[in-house]
């Protein structure tokens, strides 16, 4: 098989997880190049010149970036334990469901990274995403395609798990049980599935190094 890398970051990034995440649900080997992004490999800038960014999957010298764009990839490249339905209207609203996750997610990274009236423009951006996706999303379902595990799962599960831990530093609390039942219900369902347990962050360390990181940012504004 042809060599796998997955250039990923230092600081635990939650579209280098689900990149993570989707690998070892497959079963595919792969080698992690920790990159600085403070001072960017000659690697990372040769696969990604656009962006300049990770997540990129280098399969066979070949490199494929953006998060989402990769896990398709690896559903496309790797058939083993299916990552989307077959049914080409399931997969049409995974896909739909996969396009609010970036388009809305966007709310609890800007979250991070805002203070005073900003901050709370970003609070309510991501209550709304969360009303969104409790109500007409999820519903009474174990994953969003089901009963397996999917890609849907993996975009929204890098969202609510970061989300739980930039809560507690910004001094916020959007998630709470009995406003997203069915949403709280899911993600320790997510977190309980082997490979993702296997393969979370540890959260007092993401904790601490995401602290540190939105310092830094408070600093440099």
């Amino acid at each position: 098989m042809a060599e796998v890398k997955l250039h990923g970051s230092v600081l635990p990034s939650p579209f280098v997880y689900r990149v993570i995440w989707a690998l070892k649900l497959k079963g595919v080997p792969y080698e992690f190049v920790a990159e600085d992004l403070s001072n960017k490999s000659a690697s990372l800038l040769k696969y990604n010149p656009v962006h300049k960014k990770i997540p990129v999957l280098v399969h066979g010298g070949k490199p494929v970036c953006e998060s989402m764009v990769i896990l398709e990839y690896i559903e496309e490249t790797w058939p083993q334990n299916p990552l989307m339905p077959n049914n080409p209207y399931d997969r049409a609203l995974a896909r739909f469901w996969i396009k609010f996750a970036e388009d809305k997610g966007v709310a609890v990274w800007k979250m991070f990274r805002s203070t005073g009236q900003e901050l709370q423009n970003t609070m309510k951006e991501a209550l709304e995403m969360l009303q969104t996706v409790e109500e007409h999303g999820l519903g009474e379902k174990k994953f969003f395609n089901g009963d397996n595990i999917g890609l849907v799962d993996l975009a929204f599960g890098s969202i609510v798990y970061w989300l739980q831990v930039i809560e507690d530093i910004v001094g916020a609390k959007l998630f709470e049980s009995h406003k997203f039942p069915h949403l709280h219900a899911w993600i320790e369902t997510f977190k309980q599935v082997p490979v993702i347990e296997e393969n979370l962050p540890n959260r007092d360390e993401l904790l601490v190094a995401l602290k540190l990181r939105r310092e830094q940012l408070m600093a440099s504004a």
